[in-house]
């Protein structure tokens, strides 16, 4: 096996002298997103957030094209554009806006202090995902130090991530033309299972949202005169949900809010699953005596992350008992939240989800279902040899172990957006949210040791894209344009 580019010693180092101090100013602004500070423009802290990440991109990668771009009525993004030493195009997204503070940090922590404790940087966005921007151009710049090998690196950090990335794709649009083709996709926004080694998400959920309301009367009635009489809303909402979801296990019976799992998948899954073990139970804080849907720790995985899921995450109609009274009430609605597999169009199965609810309704009662999220999720194509192989080396030699490949139940659109239009770029969706790390909550932390390593191995793939691309330009022939 040969030896990586970079060693650890000198990305950790450049890593304390440059991203942590960087990332430590950057926990400091409260860089909320659209949907958390409706007054975001005013405020200016989106804009702070930019052009600190500017301003570190232009002290490390002083050979690059940077750039804070403002289209009309959006949240602005950062470009930069890294001229490569090799041939191809690596595109690096990351996000700069944050969650909202939450409530319930311990005590010395908060969400806009940042404090190193114990090998860990807490703050708000130190994980999610402030250290992205921070960890790759400290790779891109140690690459160029190196003089060559690195391929043309382009970072786009949008700043509306957390509300659904809405200025995304006009962004895309806009830049389109000078991103170009990239041959991979780097998003160090994602999970990990634990800190001791690479984990690569190879899909996302989708997500369907809405309200099914069941109606039977204009007001409510005394039940002791009208139950058996009048048909109960919420007996007919329980019998609408059986036609999609079979209520002895949860397995969801509408075809087209299922998918087939792949081979490959399965098989990643049952590896994760033996790593895991019962990581993958005991991270959820069940009752005494409840019990998981399924018993095997690789199962469980493909039921979170490919098998589609229903909850009913909120209800009208429905008095609290301390006020509820002896009446048959007019109306029951529930808001559902259906995550589907991978591969599912979610457009198309929330139209087929709507027809299967209201078609033939018991009682000719009137039933409405009204979906207000439909986005699609996520499957990484199969990784051409190259990157497989990169991947497995960066892991043993930066982490000691190979690497774990793991698909997440959360659904993230801006990559059924990048797989779509850049369909044959190779994907490293990765990160080092892992257990404990609470993005979105109270206590946010960064693992430091784990994101230095997490760093190297994206240097090291980007060393190993500029080899494999050098590779295959014949002699005296330019590179590819991208």
């Amino acid at each position: 096996m040969k030896s990586p580019v970079l060693s650890l010693d000198e990305v950790a180092a450049a890593w304390d002298e440059h991203a942590l101090p960087a990332l430590r100013e950057f926990v400091q602004i409260p860089a909320k997103s659209p949907h958390f500070d409706a007054d975001w423009a005013e405020n200016g802290h989106l804009e702070r957030a930019v052009v600190l990440g500017a301003d570190f991109c232009r002290r490390l990668l002083p050979g690059a094209a940077v750039e804070i771009i403002r289209l009309e009525g959006r949240t602005p993004v950062l470009f930069v554009d890294a001229p490569g030493t090799g041939p191809g195009t690596a595109l690096i997204y990351g996000h700069l806006d944050k969650q909202p503070e939450a409530e319930g940090w311990s005590d010395g922590l908060g969400p806009w202090q940042p404090v190193v404790r114990d090998g860990r940087l807490y703050g708000r966005g130190a994980v999610d995902d402030g250290y992205a921007l921070f960890s790759a151009a400290t790779a891109v710049s140690l690459l160029h130090g190196r003089g060559g090998g690195a391929p043309r690196c382009v970072f786009l950090l949008e700043c509306c991530e957390e509300s659904g990335s809405f200025d995304l794709p006009a962004y895309l649009d806009h830049l389109a033309d000078r991103i170009g083709t990239p041959d991979l996709v780097v998003v160090p926004d994602a999970g990990c299972g634990s800190y001791d080694r690479l984990w690569c998400t190879t899909s996302l959920r989708g997500m369907i949202t809405g309200v099914l309301r069941v109606d039977v009367l204009r007001d409510g009635v005394h039940s002791g005169d009208a139950g058996g009489v009048v048909p109960s809303s919420f007996r007919i909402l329980r019998s609408l949900l059986s036609r999609i979801e079979d209520e002895t296990d949860g397995r969801i019976v509408l075809d087209a809010c299922c998918a087939p799992i792949p081979g490959l998948r399965q098989e990643q899954a049952a590896h994760a699953g033996g790593v895991l073990g019962r990581t993958t139970r005991d991270r959820y804080p069940f009752l005494d005596g409840v019990e998981p849907v399924s018993a095997d720790p690789g199962e469980r995985i493909l039921d979170r992350t490919w098998r589609a899921a229903l909850e009913v995450t909120g209800a009208d109609g429905l008095p609290p008992p301390a006020c509820a009274g002896n009446v048959l009430r007019p109306f029951t609605a529930a808001k559902l939240a259906l995550r589907l597999p991978p591969t599912v169009d979610a457009p198309r199965a929330a139209e087929s989800l709507r027809a299967v609810l209201e078609s033939e309704p018991p009682h000719g009662a009137r039933v409405r279902f009204e979906p207000d999220t439909a986005a699609s999720g996520w499957a990484e194509p199969e990784p051409p040899p190259w990157l497989a192989e990169a991947l497995d080396h960066a892991s043993r030699h930066y982490f000691g172990a190979p690497p774990v490949h793991m698909g997440e139940g959360g659904t993230i659109p801006l990559m059924a957006w990048l797989a779509e239009r850049f369909p044959e770029a190779c994907y490293l969706v990765t990160g080092v949210a892992g257990p404990g790390s609470n993005s979105h909550g109270p206590d946010e932390f960064l693992h430091l040791d784990a994101v230095r390593r997490l760093t190297a191995c994206i240097g090291h793939v980007l060393a190993e894209m500029g080899a494999q691309m050098g590779a295959q330009v014949p002699a005296g022939a330019a590179p590819r344009a991208s």
